[in-house]
């Protein structure tokens, strides 16, 4: 059946759309909204890294928004105690986190780094789409150069498919300085309600599951059991390894029959860390595949662990999303 004869202008069906929003503290950012005619929907902020701060299926949406909403990069602050990231921490259904830092604040000769880096505060220099039949790509470019400093550029593509419920984000970053610089990097990938109740179902193919500290030790046992939202919950962070080099992160809910499959390469993040957080209002899954532990900058340069480019080098990144609308879908995928 040939669509174009039932509709006056592609937006009927499909498409991006760009708005600028209005009020509060996101007055004035740049967002995207794309839908593939098929029930997925995104948001990418372009004025946040080009990041997913939505992302749903069938009206359901899957992503976590935190208390803080939608902030503009402006307000972004490290603070003297490297905490300030928490205050703009929007979340959404991807949060870029890097480059100079991932996991905690922490000082590397006389420089503080806060928590996550602040790559995820950085607007895009442009931003742009494109569409055919049967997928639309969005490309952008985020640079974090400093006079006398480092000197990333990063690549970003999404494309997202009109023939099923798939995406993809590949990102190449360029060492565009003279000098190598350490790198650091990490998806912040972020499932909440409805998709995430007490009777979500959490699947994930790694072989090992470690706690990150004594918080986690005690939910050891539960790692993969959601619980109702809980005054007072405190966060625990479980590390994920693999026998393989495909991994796979899962999650399904049969309450409105939806599910996420998120796969990506584990010798692009040799680190992968499960953020269970159970309390009221800060309801979230977090799953974040890493170039790292998250110990901080100067921990892991001590241990001679980080990553660095070369100047002209270049890092590739991906991460592939596949939605589900039922059980068996999801159950085929693992």
């Amino acid at each position: 059946m040939k669509q174009e004869k039932y509709i006056g202008h592609s937006s009927q069906i499909s498409g991006v759309e760009e708005y600028r929003c209005l009020n509060g503290k996101s007055d004035g950012m740049h967002v995207l909204h794309i839908r593939n005619g098929l029930g997925m929907e995104l948001m990418i902020n372009a004025d946040r890294c080009a990041d997913i701060s939505r992302l749903s299926l069938d009206g359901k949406n899957l992503s976590y928004t935190s208390v803080v909403g939608n902030v503009a990069p402006d307000y972004f602050s490290i603070d003297s105690d490297g905490f300030g990231f928490l205050k703009s921490f929007n979340c959404g259904f991807i949060t870029t986190c890097g480059f100079d830092n991932i996991g905690n604040p922490n000082e590397d000769e006389g420089t503080l780094y806060g928590l996550h880096g602040n790559v995820g505060n950085i607007p895009a220099e442009y931003i742009y789409h494109t569409e055919d039949a049967t997928s639309i790509e969005v490309h952008a470019i985020i640079k974090d150069h400093a006079i006398f400093g480092k000197k990333f550029t990063l690549h970003r593509t999404y494309v997202i498919s009109k023939t099923e419920n798939t995406f993809a984000l590949h990102d190449k970053i360029v060492n565009e300085g003279s000098a190598p610089s350490p790198l650091m990097y990490m998806y912040h990938m972020n499932i909440g309600y409805p998709l995430l109740t007490e009777n979500s179902e959490f699947y994930i193919n790694s072989y090992e599951v470690v706690p990150r500290d004594e918080e986690a030790k005690k939910g050891l046992a539960q790692w993969n059991q959601m619980i109702p939202p809980t005054p007072n919950f405190a966060e625990q962070c479980f590390y994920h390894h693999y026998h393989t080099d495909l991994a796979k992160m899962m999650v399904y809910n049969k309450d409105i029959e939806k599910g996420i499959q998120i796969c990506f390469d584990t010798k692009e993040f040799p680190q992968n860390l499960q953020w269970k957080m159970m309390g009221e209002r800060d309801y979230v899954l977090g799953l974040e595949p890493c170039t790292a532990d998250l110990d901080g900058r100067h921990t892991i340069k001590k241990n001679s662990e980080i990553l660095t480019l070369e100047p002209a080098e270049s890092k590739d990144f991906s991460v592939n999303v596949h939605l589900f609308n039922d059980k068996f879908q999801w159950e085929s995928a693992k």
